[in-house]
């Protein structure tokens, strides 16, 4: 039986030390916030009317057998603690000419509803592009998802078939992609989308990301009642009855690592090291690698930094109508991507996007929101805080109210206006998500979208990496995915 530490309490954390302690191992897990989820936070706002409570991190559950999974490798049932929603749609996009396309988890009906929509020429292009994805997820679960990537040598040692190797596209990027097989200008929107699921830019983020969408629209998308915290809450269930140890408010300043392999964790105010057999970081690799080892070092995978978000939480009087996830598109999506990620090798700056894409997600749900009101989450993609030329600093004093004023102004352009029945407004920026969590710069998903990220098993003996930063991403499936790999290369306990 090891001593594992696990530093961080995110979704990636705690599935990871309850497959664990399921296999019988003394886990303590210690978590600098006072909740346990990381960044799939929660917020309650407190009114007249009553609470609005508020999902402000992932809204959308995808990949439900791989929770199924977890739960069942820790002798527990997932419908035990959650309970699952289907959603149909899962996205309605609204695109710049009006148009709108409800997207379904039924491959033919969602092909219908493009027909009906956009043309029978969109329908069956989006047919074409749906079966190369089809390929690329088959080779991608099969041979990625779920085994350790440690090195570009182990990405280019998998025994893919030529047909996966045609389908995957090496060095072809999503938007390359799209402009091959879709002619419609709307279709190519959505599938750009899919990239900031990554935190990346469609323009160079990797033909492969073709399988997030495959995922999403054959396996569907879920909704946990009660919101996507709820998650949270049954993990943690499971390690505590699994007899993990879990300490919020506690910070880990430091892993001890002499000789070669991890030794001990060191506390913030606590003088005693805690020793340790394996330590398990659930933090962003950057953290790990700058922050945590004693001797930093310089990791393939970490150049690329995902986008981040601007958030507003509003709560709103009377019915929208609107589904639960709501893309409203810009004219110009190029100018979006040009904005928040700036361009640093011509010394053109990030800055907020003037007419940004705009996600709306609104659950139609009576344990959120007092009767007759909404709770919305609204989301835009956004630089990174910070002052370098690729960031923002989004602690400029009046930056964020203003900025909140534009999206609303947006969301009222675009046929959506609801100042005129808002309880109330918060704004949560990129620099409050890196102070809440400790992702460097707000960043989402930490590293950008592509094949190969920081591995999961760390440069000394007894350290491992879980979570969105690492293999094999973000996203709360894919975090969870990361939990299975570290836990089967750890082991059972002896």
């Amino acid at each position: 039986m090891a001593r594992i530490v696990v530093v961080g309490a995110g979704v990636g954390g705690l599935a990871t030390a309850a497959r664990l302690a399921a296999t019988g191992h003394e886990v303590t897990v210690f978590e600098r916030a006072d909740t346990v989820g990381g960044k799939l936070g929660r917020h309650v706002h407190d009114t007249p009317a009553g609470p609005f409570h508020f999902d402000t991190g992932p809204s959308l559950l995808t990949l439900p057998e791989v929770f199924a999974d977890l739960f069942e490798a820790t002798g527990a049932k997932l419908d035990e603690y959650l309970d699952l929603t289907p959603l149909d749609p899962i996205v309605r996009h609204v695109f710049p000419d009006g148009s709108t396309l409800d997207s379904c988890a039924d491959p033919a009906e969602f092909a219908a509803r493009i027909g009906a929509t956009l043309g029978d020429r969109a329908a069956a292009d989006w047919q074409r592009l749906w079966r190369r994805a089809a390929r690329v997820w088959a080779a991608s679960s099969r041979d990625v998802l779920r085994r350790p990537i440690d090195s570009p040598r182990d990405l280019a040692a998998l025994a893919w078939r030529l047909g996966d190797l045609t389908a995957i596209a090496p060095g072809r990027t999503l938007r390359g992609l799209g402009r091959r097989h879709l002619t419609d200008p709307r279709l190519r929107m959505l599938l750009d989308r899919y990239a900031t699921y990554t935190g990346a830019d469609p323009r160079r983020a990797p033909a492969a990301l073709v399988a997030v969408p495959y995922a999403e629209l054959t396996y569907g998308g879920w909704y946990l009642r009660g919101g996507l915290g709820t998650l949270a809450d049954a993990l943690l269930s499971r390690c505590l009855d699994l007899g993990v140890v879990v300490q919020t408010g506690t910070t880990v300043t430091r892993i001890d690592a002499a000789g070669g392999r991890v030794h001990a964790v060191r506390l913030a105010g606590v003088t005693a090291p805690v020793p340790a057999d394996v330590v398990v970081a659930n933090c962003d690799a950057l953290t790990l690698y700058r922050d945590l080892l004693p001797s930093p070092r310089r990791l393939v995978g970490l150049t690329d930094r995902s986008l981040a978000g601007f958030v507003l939480l509003l709560g709103v009087a009377g019915a929208s109508g609107l589904a639960h996830h709501n893309v409203f598109f810009p004219a110009d999506y190029d100018a979006e991507f040009d904005a928040v990620f700036g361009d640093p090798g011509r010394g053109v700056r990030a800055r907020p996007a003037a007419d940004p894409t705009v996600l709306v997600t609104v659950a139609d749900d009576p344990l959120v929101r007092p009767d007759g009101h909404e709770a919305w989450f609204v989301l835009v993609n956004a630089a990174r805080q910070g002052t370098s030329t690729g960031a923002v600093d989004w602690r400029r004093p009046g930056l964020a109210q203003a900025y909140a004023d534009r999206v609303l102004e947006v969301l009222a352009a675009r046929g959506v206006d609801v100042r005129d029945r808002l309880l109330f407004r918060e704004v949560r920026t990129p620099a409050d998500l890196d102070a809440s969590t400790g992702a460097p710069g707000g960043a989402i998903y930490g590293t950008a979208g592509g094949l190969l990220r920081p591995a999961n098993r760390g440069p000394v003996h007894g350290l491992w990496l879980v979570g969105g930063s690492g293999h094999p991403g973000g996203g709360l499936p894919m975090v969870t995915l990361s939990a299975q790999i570290v836990a089967t290369d750890i082991g059972p306990a002896a």
